[in-house]
Parts: C-alpha cells; sequence; structure tokens
C-alpha cells in the first residue's frame, strides 16, 4: 500500500484530493495540517516525515491570496517558496516522490498563444514570483518530482463560482473583467490528474488545466446560464476594475495554459486528458 502525505487537506484542492482517492484500496492518504506542521519550518517538516516516512507527498498547501501576497511578500515567500523547498528536502531524504502545485501566475500574461511547459516564465506579482521561486526549489532539490500549474481553480470552498452565485442572490447586475483569458478549472479534474501522475514515473512539470478558454465575464455568463439567474453582467475592463480597486495585484491579460506535457507523454491519448471546462463546471454545478 502506498502511504502517500497530504498538506492542506482542508483546502479546496486537498478536499478534493481526499475525495478521488477514497476509491484506491492501495493508497492510505495521511492528512497533516500546518498545526501539525507548519511546511515553512524546516525542523518541523522533517521530523514529521522521518515519523511517517511517506511514498509519496502531496502539497496542496500554499497562501493563495493575490492581494494579500502583495501586502505580506514575506509570508508569500515562507509558504509558497520555503514550503515546499522543504518537502522537497524531506522527500528527497526518504526518495519519496513530491507533487507540487504551482500556477498560471508564473507567466507575464502577455502572449497571444496558450503556454507551454516549454516557456520561460515571467511573473509580475508578489504570489507568482514566490510560486515561481517554489517551482525551482523542488526542481533543483528532489529528484522524484511532479510539478503541476493550474488556473482558476473552483472546488469546495471559497472560490469564483460560488462568489459570482452569492452576489446574483442580493444584485441585479454585476461588472465582471472580459480582458483577462484563462482556462477555468474544478478541482475535481487536478484531482484526478493528480492520481494519474502520481502512480507513474513520469516526473517533470506539467500544465493541468481544463481545456478551452474564457474571460471572467464570459464564465460568468455560463454559470449564470446553467443556473438559470437572470443577473445581468456587465463587461469591464481591467483598467475599470482597478479604477475600483486600486489596491488590487496586477493579473495576467492572457494566462492559456497548454496541457502539452500530457500528450507529449501519451500521444496515443489512450492516459489521461483534462475536461472541457464547460462539462467540468456543469457537473461541478449538478454536484
Amino acid at each position: 500500500m502506498r502511504k502517500i502525505v497530504l498538506t492542506g487537506p482542508d483546502g479546496q484542492l486537498g478536499k478534493a484530493v481526499s475525495e478521488e482517492y477514497k476509491g484506491d484500496r492501495e493508497a492510505n492518504i495521511i492528512k497533516v495540517y500546518h498545526s501539525e506542521m507548519p511546511i515553512e519550518d524546516l525542523d518541523s517538516v522533517l521530523k514529521k516525515m522521518a515519523d511517517i516516512r511517506p511514498d509519496v507527498i502531496i502539497n496542496c498547501a500554499a497562501y493563495t491570496d493575490v492581494d494579500g501576497c502583495e501586502k505580506d511578500t514575506h509570508l508569500a515567500g515562507r509558504i509558497n517558496a520555503i514550503g515546499p523547498r522543504n518537502l522537497a528536502i524531506a522527500a528527497q531524504k526518504l526518495d519519496a516522490k513530491l507533487i507540487h502545485i504551482s500556477t498560471d501566475y508564473v507567466f507575464d500574461g502577455c502572449g497571444t498563444r496558450p503556454y507551454v511547459e516549454s516557456d520561460p516564465p515571467q511573473p509580475v506579482s508578489a504570489y507568482g514570483r514566490s510560486k515561481l521561486m517554489g517551482e525551482k526549489f523542488v526542481t533543483s532539490l528532489c529528484q522524484k518530482h511532479f510539478i503541476i500549474r493550474t488556473a482558476w481553480l473552483y472546488g469546495d470552498g471559497k472560490n469564483f463560482v460560488r462568489t459570482m452565485l452569492r452576489l446574483a442572490e442580493t444584485h441585479d447586475e454585476v461588472s465582471v473583467v472580459d480582458d483577462q483569458v484563462g482556462c477555468p478549472t474544478s478541482t475535481e479534474e487536478l484531482a484526478r490528474m493528480i492520481h494519474y501522475l502520481e502512480q507513474t514515473e513520469q516526473y517533470g512539470l506539467y500544465h493541468g488545466v481544463c481545456q478551452g478558454q474564457t474571460s471572467w465575464a464570459d464564465f460568468t455568463d455560463e454559470i449564470y446560464r446553467l443556473e438559470g439567474i437572470k443577473t445581468k453582467v456587465n463587461h469591464i475592463s481591467s483598467e475599470e476594475y482597478a479604477s475600483m480597486n486600486p489596491n488590487a495585484a496586477r493579473r495576467p491579460h492572457y494566462s492559456v495554459l497548454e496541457d502539452q506535457m500530457l500528450t507529449l507523454i501519451d500521444p496515443d491519448g489512450m492516459g489521461f486528458r483534462m475536461a472541457d471546462w464547460h462539462d467540468a463546471l456543469e457537473n461541478y454545478l449538478k454536484k
């Protein structure tokens, strides 16, 4: 039986990973919370991992408040960079696999085509810089690693979909940015990808997002259409949004990711593929 440590088990992705592995009788998921093992504390990580001696570490712990990272870059660096570094050191000592989750925010968003794994990162926010530093630590310190960059996640917890549904309860219209384009991705789909890769030795850097692309405003339109909600969606520019939220961190305008590595390791298409974002959203709303 595979002994798998899951950090950040109380977050959206952590919950989805726990649910995904319920049907795997060969896997023993061990949930490790921040209160018992702060990932930014190397001694704590080394002691806890030495006690458990896992075969796999799945790191779903992160500081994902993009605006908060701008205000507290020190905390962002501790959680998003030093944390993965410490887990990588522990995994290497134990000869364990490490699965680490990163983000589309490692790119500047100035591209005109989907970003593939080999494109050079150039983050424009404190969040993106801290996550890129975490990637570099994992790559350099742990031989058996998977890094999965994802984007626009929604699942069981606070997320964009739930925010838009909540706003519709009290507003006749909402204003949403229409010039930021990306890939809405359900945590259920990303958990499936994690489960798939975890059982292989296809180590490396991956993009893991649902297929297709859309803007935040069009995403909202689709949420309301599927739910039969009549709230009007006003499509606004990033500049208009910034004027209403002057302290907001800079977001990439175009952060569409292409899951190129998944097709390279499985050219015949017999393995894993992420669902289309429309289908994943419909499935999420039904549940």
